[in-house]
């Protein structure tokens, strides 16, 4: 269905700490060493050696500084920052890789240690309550708020980091690290890429690079890499594929903007929220957010107006449906071409969609019902088809019996109705709170066709869409 993709040569493997600046590590292990200790071969089972944040832009990798000053090549903890935080979540991340607060011995024979801040805060609140005795203010209070003072500074700390841990998501373990450095490794490449550019697609490859990590290190704290291999290859194929897109598409020369569309807000149309879904009869993997794309990048010529492709997909809008409990809205459909050659499909109009559908296009293409419509004088020429609405309600009846592979989206309102519109359409919207006016026009439907392209791509390229068993000829091969 789709060509072989190149294995992207520019992300490199995060074998080394600071692999983009390795001075930093020297400093950053020298002012680590300061508040710890380096573990050798005669530390006891419980000595936590010194441990160096290098904290990005999605999270932190932890790594252990050695005795011998070899360089770490795994990292202790990865920790992944929720996608789209702000900035008070932000905080959290540093919050967490702070440095170890410093810690007094109580007594060589008392176990236990007191932080320095405690004890800082119990002079001060001794201090204080002193001198507010002195002038009068009664015992019953000063006295509480002496002995409160501490005990707050030593609790809220750790109430700050279970606040904090909410926001994150941490992986330990040799394997679970190991697997989620090579995919962290991807997707640094994949936000420096877009942080040296404001071209849309490079942006959005690294938003759903993001939600990639995020849902792998959530399944890593639940799973181990054994019994998640499945889910954890399709993760790692998925985030080499938009490795692969950013290096193709930075060696492309960015095409120059239209200066006749009209102005946009600068938030695009993100086409896919978590809960798009593939539609199998066996079980695999769901990633949580859908990354996608309509048009492939390709640079074959386009096949003449007589030729047939089958490897393409019909995307469709329909009734909102829920697929379980607690699941979000199903409203928009993608299936290969020949599961309108299924004998569950009103025939023969599903024969003639998919002989109107495959005539004249690109292999992996994905074509919207309202190109069709487009296609047929806006619609006037469907009589001499068929049926649309009750082959496109029979496609969904076969999605939910599950009789045949589909991609099943939620897309948000503007994206879903993008792709209801004709390719030279435009969608306008008008925000009564801010008085504001959008349009959003072919950029944009073409904006959400890439991204559902782009993880069409990522799943097909596991396994194609199955269309059904017992499928009729197409037109073309009874002609």
């Amino acid at each position: 269905m789709t060509d072989r993709l190149r294995t992207p040569t520019a992300p490199p493997q995060h074998l080394h700490p600071f692999t983009h600046d390795p001075s930093r590590w020297e400093a950053a292990r020298s002012r680590a060493l300061r508040t710890g200790h380096t573990c050798g071969t005669a530390c006891a089972a419980a000595c936590k050696p010194v441990t160096v944040y290098e904290r990005t832009r999605w999270g932190w990798f932890a790594w252990t500084s050695s005795y011998d000053d070899t360089l770490p090549e795994i990292p202790q903890q990865i920790g992944v920052l929720t996608p789209d935080a702000t900035w008070l979540q932000r905080l959290a991340l540093r919050w967490l890789t702070r440095r170890p607060a410093l810690r007094i011995a109580l007594a060589p024979k008392i176990p236990g240690s007191l932080r320095l801040s405690t004890a800082a805060a119990a002079l001060i609140s001794l201090l204080a309550g002193l001198f507010a005795i002195s002038h009068g203010v009664p015992c019953s209070v000063a006295l509480p708020a002496m002995a409160l003072a501490p005990l707050l500074t030593d609790h809220l700390p750790d109430r700050l980091d279970a606040r904090a841990r909410h926001h994150v998501r941490s992986v330990e373990g040799c394997s679970a690290c190991r697997y989620l450095q090579r995919l962290a490794a991807l997707h640094t490449y994949l936000v420096q890429a877009a942080a040296d550019s404001d071209r849309y697609e490079l942006r959005r490859s690294a938003e759903i690079g993001h939600h990639v990590l995020w849902d792998t290190a959530g399944l890593l704290q639940t799973q181990d890499t054994l019994s998640a291999s499945a889910q954890l290859i399709t993760s790692e194929r998925l985030m080499v594929q938009l490795a692969d897109q950013v290096t193709q598409a930075l060696q492309r020369t960015p095409e120059p903007a239209d200066t006749d569309q009209p102005r946009r807000r600068d938030q695009p149309p993100g086409p896919c929220p978590p809960g798009t879904q593939t539609t199998r009869p066996t079980p695999h993997h769901t990633p949580r957010t859908a990354p996608l794309k309509g048009t492939q990048p390709m640079t074959q010529p386009s096949p003449g107006p007589e030729a047939r492709t089958a490897d393409v997909y019909l995307l469709f809008a329909h009734e909102p449906y829920y697929p379980g409990t607690g699941t979000q809205e199903i409203n928009t459909t993608v299936v290969a071409a020949d599961t309108l050659l299924h004998p569950q499909v009103q025939q023969p109009d599903g024969r003639r969609i998919h002989d109107l559908l495959t005539q004249g296009r690109r292999r992996g293409d994905i074509i919207p019902l309202a190109t069709l419509i487009h296609e047929l004088n806006g619609g006037a020429d469907w009589p001499a088809v068929g049926d649309w609405e009750r082959v496109t309600t029979d496609l969904v009846q076969l999605v939910q019996t599950q009789m045949c592979d589909a991609l099943s989206l939620g897309l948000p309102e503007i994206a879903r109705a993008l792709i209801c519109t004709g390719p030279d359409n435009q969608v306008r919207t008008f925000d009564a709170a801010e008085g504001e006016a959008a349009v959003y026009g072919p950029d944009d439907r073409a904006n959400v066709l890439t991204e559902i392209s782009m993880f069409l791509t990522g799943i097909a390229t596991e396994q194609p869409l199955w269309p059904g068993d017992g499928l009729l000829p197409p037109l073309y091969h009874s002609t």
